[in-house]
């Protein structure tokens, strides 16, 4: 996969090319000045780099507790249904 580099402005006037080249896979560095600032993907790889940043709080969560010998061990999904439990009891 390469990537191809386009100014705003010629992302401006031809931005059927970018979204073309994201339906095959290929992101466009939009470059205003020169400096890299944002990208056209395709829209698989923007879901999996959200998905990433969903999970990756998580580890970070259980590296420290890993790393927290002497704290309480809750685990990841007993936080979540502790905090979900807290919404529902003062939504009551």
């Amino acid at each position: 996969m390469s990537d191809e580099n386009m100014s705003v402005r010629d992302a401006r006037a031809h931005l059927p090319e970018p979204i073309s080249r994201a339906q095959q896979g290929e992101p466009t560095i939009i470059t205003p000045n020169g400096a890299p600032v944002a990208a056209i993907v395709p829209i698989e790889d923007f879901e999996a780099l959200e998905d990433a940043m969903d999970v990756y709080p998580a580890r970070e969560a259980d590296r420290a507790l890993d790393q927290d010998e002497g704290g309480p061990r809750v685990g990841m999904a007993e936080m979540v249904a502790e905090i979900l439990e807290e919404d529902q009891g003062n939504a009551a």
